[in-house]
């Protein structure tokens, strides 16, 4: 199962700056816990320096992370605000029949509530389904429809 870590980067900053990234560490850990047989992408991991990437790189890596969503089985996004970027690699999964799971207390955000399979308002209640099982089993229900 390939899995691709989607999340807030620089959501609304105007200056060059990242949100705090903790949670990326968290939601690793839980995955490896519950779905030891993932293989998980974060896009963070290979571009720490992102935010000094000229333009032409900086492009090349948006549209790269935006075409691997395609290829992916299951996008974990968390958007604790809006996310540009993020919503676009929550679409490129959805329309490309990965399974979107969103953790985010936004549920009547449209791109959140529409293109999310299953939907956390945090990382407690994400934590709570692995643990019981129900989002392996909502995985492997959307998958089933591939």
């Amino acid at each position: 199962m390939r899995i691709f870590l989607a999340g807030i980067m620089q959501g609304s900053h105007a200056a060059k700056a990242l949100h705090v990234q903790d949670y990326r560490t968290e939601i690793q850990r839980l995955l490896q816990e519950h779905l030891p047989e993932a293989e998980v992408y974060d896009p963070l991991a290979n571009h720490r320096e992102s935010l000094g990437y000229d333009k032409q790189r900086g492009r090349e890596v948006f549209f790269q992370h935006n075409y691997l969503c395609r290829e992916i089985d299951v996008l974990v996004a968390y958007v604790p605000e809006a996310s540009m970027g993020t919503a676009i690699e929550m679409w490129e999964a959805h329309e490309h029949g990965a399974t979107v799971i969103a953790v985010s207390p936004m549920k009547h955000n449209w791109a959140v509530k529409f293109l999310s399979h299953a939907l956390y308002a945090d990382l407690d209640e994400l934590a709570a389904a692995l643990s019981d099982g129900t989002l392996r089993r909502r995985i492997d229900e959307v998958l089933a429809r591939r």
